[in-house]
């Protein structure tokens, strides 16, 4: 099963994350199928950078987005 995650990026106490889509198999920091965006929650206020058509794109060939990478999207469409 594919799946839309984040992988965890940065030093220690320090992270960014990266949304991915990965294959559920995979490790959390392992093998990606491609990267579509990234998640700074480090900010004042988090940055969030996603390219919402791919992900409409992978979620329309089965990919599922985690229950996290859903409220950051959700976050990401409600600031454009």
């Amino acid at each position: 099963m594919v799946k839309i995650r984040l992988r965890r990026m940065g030093a220690k106490k320090k992270p960014f994350y990266r949304i991915v889509v990965a294959d559920s198999r995979y490790p959390r920091d392992g093998r990606v199928i491609e990267e579509i965006g990234y998640y700074n929650p480090l900010k004042e206020t988090p940055e969030i950078k996603v390219n919402l058509e791919k992900v409409k794109d992978w979620i329309s060939k089965g990919a599922q987005p985690t229950d996290t990478v859903r409220a950051i999207l959700k976050k990401a469409e409600s600031n454009c």
